[in-house]
């Protein structure tokens, strides 16, 4: 019975140090990334790549480096693949990540971002993506 409860406490109560957490907010495109997703909740690699302006490569490097890091959670529907902020993270993360998003919503490149993204034609929940 104990096997079990550590496992259960293992996989819902995900282990991240304050220096991981500093070091992915450290590159401002994972940094530019997290906001969105922090603002947004779920958000497909198009979506991404259109609201920062930035190869699909490029972003896809920075995805695996957070998903790496645990931050991130991916789930693919359909063809597309979808990013959202592991709500396993600590909640003195969670408050960090909320914090930041606050502090940076009315500064560039993050109100800009934000702005792109909103105007983006085609968005996949209306279709699929470009």
């Amino acid at each position: 019975m104990l096997d079990h409860i550590y496992v259960f406490t293992y996989i819902y109560s995900m282990q991240i140090t304050t220096e991981q957490l500093f070091r992915m907010c450290a590159d401002a495109t994972r940094l530019r990334v997290l906001m969105l997703l922090q603002q947004e909740g779920e958000l497909c690699v198009c979506e991404l790549t259109h609201a920062l302006d930035l190869s699909q490569p490029k972003i896809s490097r920075h995805l695996a480096h957070l998903r790496e890091s645990e931050l991130l959670l991916a789930e693919r529907h359909g063809h597309w693949m979808y990013y959202r902020i592991n709500p396993a993270i600590p909640e003195w993360a969670h408050t960090i990540l909320d914090n930041a998003r606050t502090g940076t919503a009315h500064t560039e490149p993050f109100c800009s971002d934000h702005r792109v993204l909103k105007a983006m034609p085609n968005r996949p929940e209306a279709a699929c993506c470009a």
